[in-house]
């Protein structure tokens, strides 16, 4: 997408797609960041930390996702590792200590990418770290810190987050996840927003 605002006039919200640069960093069509404290074309500076090119890292996030102000991705560079006798990171000044530049490698524990699912809702300054993936339609409650990965469609609160409920029954968690909306072609979306909003999935079935 080429489009940077979604709204005429406002410009605390953005396509994030438009302004990330990183390839290391994948954003979905439609997924909006929301910021009213900072410019919210600084995304990959002001949100996604530690995100060093060591580790090879990546921030995978899918499609019509609403992210919230101040929310954090918290990579690997983040952690001390705890195998070592010090909490320091000595490996990373390793001109400064006069190490092999290899022992870099074992400054950090790695956990992996953070994948966020399509049409995920996360609230204002949550933090999500290393390793963690969330589910299509999940919720990530305000100032939540996500250590876990967390299923679809369900709601997660705290510090750190645990599940709160499922936002649908299970038979209708299934249907959803059958029918990724998401995924249709941008045509059939519109023609079918009155069902999607109003929570019609016996008529979306239907098409």
């Amino acid at each position: 997408m080429k489009k940077i605002y979604p709204r005429s006039g406002d410009t605390q919200i953005v396509y994030l797609n438009a302004v990330v640069k990183d390839p290391a960093i994948s954003v979905g069509d439609y997924t909006i960041y929301n910021d009213f404290v900072e410019d919210p074309r600084l995304f990959e500076k002001n949100n996604v930390l530690y995100h060093y090119p060591i580790h090879a890292e990546k921030l995978i996030i899918g499609k019509f996702c609403s992210i919230a102000c101040g929310t954090k991705f918290l990579f690997n560079c983040a952690n001390h590792s705890l195998k070592s006798l010090s909490t320091y990171t000595f490996p990373l000044f390793c001109e400064e200590w006069g190490l092999d530049e290899r022992d870099m490698q074992v400054a950090w524990d790695n956990k992996g990418d953070i994948v966020i699912g399509n049409d995920v809702w996360i609230g204002c300054e949550a933090i999500i770290l290393a390793g963690v993936h969330i589910g299509d339609g999940a919720i990530i409650g305000a100032r939540s810190v996500v250590t876990k990965d967390v299923p679809p469609y369900t709601i997660v609160g705290g510090t750190p987050a645990k599940e709160i409920r499922k936002r649908f029954a299970p038979d209708v968690i299934f249907r959803l996840r059958t029918l990724e909306w998401w995924n249709w072609p941008v045509a059939k979306i519109r023609r079918n927003l009155s069902h999607i909003v109003r929570g019609e999935v016996d008529k979306l079935e239907l098409l």
